[in-house]
């Protein structure tokens, strides 16, 4: 059997082809050209960086195994980065990471195994997938502290049959260890934290260069529309924010809302951000049997929230219904949630709206 394995250039993905290899797989490296910067172009250390290609490559010779960069970078422009832009514009908070993996990652390297008659995908994600029947279920890592399931709810069933993930039963001091005893070159090299395409974090300015125009600043305004002051653009806010507002108050003001429609930032308490229903769209499901009925789950908002107990319902085929049990802080526009059956993926989507409930 052949595997396309994805090389990031980091240690995990380089110990899953390690793994796969072991298994005795015929292996096959791949690195994704996603976008261009400055940065790689002068070789940085950044994700995606020139760095990263050359690590990934001579893991990949190490091993003895062929290495290509496939260039999706158009790809790449039009789904994630343009989205992520327009979704800020919006007033929301995208999470191109999980773009990323919907709509570039699996499906466009998939496409790429099938052209070249390789069987299957490998990447180093904290992740399980197991068959069930005529389903195949993705479920969580067994190491909790490394899961990234809530990254993946978007994979389909194809894409699930089809991609295999070496590290799910593993942790990260065992796939470091691993890395050592093979020798290989990134066996110590540290995680990217940033979003690849921002290395620096600065959300607002990548956005201004990107439209080559600058933010416009807007009012803001208190819970009741009393005028607080001026923003320098609703793209440089996120909701649950307090620091950075340029304001000073006798006691904290968070960020509750952005309106996008008169370019509006609305602050209040920290009580004013709990909420315990939102509804979410651009739904997948994985593993939802009775969708017409509601369901007892667990759901998270955010990548390290930790779960909380809820009911969710669909509204209509692409609109789903979340009921927490407790107000949950902070529930983002943009952001995704995602269901769990305690070690099983259910699905998610992304949010639309929060609301008391």
């Amino acid at each position: 059997m052949k595997a396309l394995i994805a090389m990031s250039g980091g240690v995990d993905s380089s110990v899953a082809a390690l793994l796969v290899q072991k298994a005795g797989l015929d292996c096959i490296g791949a690195t994704l050209k996603l976008f261009s910067t400055p940065e790689q172009a002068a070789g940085g250390h950044s994700c995606c960086s020139r760095a990263d290609v050359e690590d990934a490559r001579s893991v990949a010779y190490h091993l003895g195994m062929p290495h290509y960069v496939l260039n999706f970078s158009a790809a790449f422009a039009d789904q994630v980065i343009r989205p992520f832009v327009e979704t800020y514009e919006k007033g929301a908070t995208p999470n191109p990471c999980i773009d990323c993996n919907r709509y570039i990652k699996f499906p466009q390297l998939l496409r790429r195994a099938r052209e070249l008659e390789i069987d299957r995908l490998v990447t180093g994600h904290y992740a399980r997938i197991e068959g069930l029947g005529h389903r195949f279920l993705l479920k969580k890592a067994r190491d909790p502290k490394k899961d990234q399931s809530y990254v993946l709810y978007a994979m389909t069933q194809d894409q699930l049959a089809h991609t295999l993930f070496p590290l799910g039963e593993r942790t990260k001091e065992e796939v470091r260890a691993l890395a050592r005893e093979a020798g290989l070159i990134n066996a110590r090299k540290q995680e990217s934290q940033d979003i690849c395409f921002v290395p620096d974090g600065d959300y607002g300015r990548f956005i201004e260069d990107y439209r080559g125009k600058g933010a416009v600043p807007g009012p803001i305004l208190d819970e009741e529309g009393a005028f607080l002051g001026r923003h320098q653009g609703l793209i440089r806010y996120t909701i649950g924010q307090r620091r950075g507002l340029g304001l000073s108050f006798p006691e904290p003001r968070y960020v509750l809302a952005k309106s996008a429609a008169d370019n509006t930032l609305i602050l209040g308490r920290e009580g004013a951000l709990y909420a315990r229903r939102l509804s979410a769209g651009s739904l997948n499901l994985i593993a939802w049997d009775e969708p017409e009925k509601p369901r007892r789950l667990t759901a998270k908002t955010r990548y390290l929230q930790a779960e909380q107990r809820a009911w969710a319902r669909l509204l209509a085929p692409d609109r789903l219904q979340v009921d927490f049990d407790e107000p949950q802080r902070a529930i983002t526009p943009g952001q995704a949630v995602v269901l769990y059956d305690g070690e099983v993926v259910l699905g998610g989507g992304t949010i639309l709206v929060a609301e008391a409930g």
